[in-house]
């Protein structure tokens, strides 16, 4: 539909893990996550003649039900947190609030970008 229409955008989630390395047992998805970064930078290539723009968000740690489990354990919270320079974990919203900016005409010029929305954690 994108293409018969000559512009939309295309947001894919991708994750610092697709960056950096984040531990044992975690190659599956790094590598999956490295790879949307790829595809991400591959069809920015391939449909800009289309008018489709494309960009990743690399989100990085988080607060969902995922990591809920690990926040009320003051041991593991602060193990999660010892590599995130704002010491926090990110919301939802501050993710959502990206992917809103990358879909708007603001971000016009924004095309095979990967943004990191980690509190510091690849600076």
């Amino acid at each position: 539909h994108f293409k018969a229409r000559g512009s939309g955008v295309i947001i894919n989630t991708a994750s610092i893990s697709g960056l950096i390395g984040s531990g044992i047992g975690n190659f599956a998805h790094g590598a999956a996550k490295g790879g949307v970064i790829g595809l991400t930078k591959q069809l920015a290539i391939e449909l800009a003649p289309h008018g489709i723009r494309v960009n990743a968000i690399s989100p990085g740690l988080i607060e969902t039900p995922a990591t809920a489990p690990f926040l009320q354990n003051p041991k593991l919270k602060e193990a999660m947190l010892r590599d995130v320079p704002l010491h926090r974990l990110g919301r939802p919203e501050e993710i959502a609030a990206v992917a809103l900016f990358l879909a708007s005409d603001e971000a016009s010029y924004i095309h095979g970008a990967n943004i990191v929305v980690d509190g510091g954690v690849t600076a």
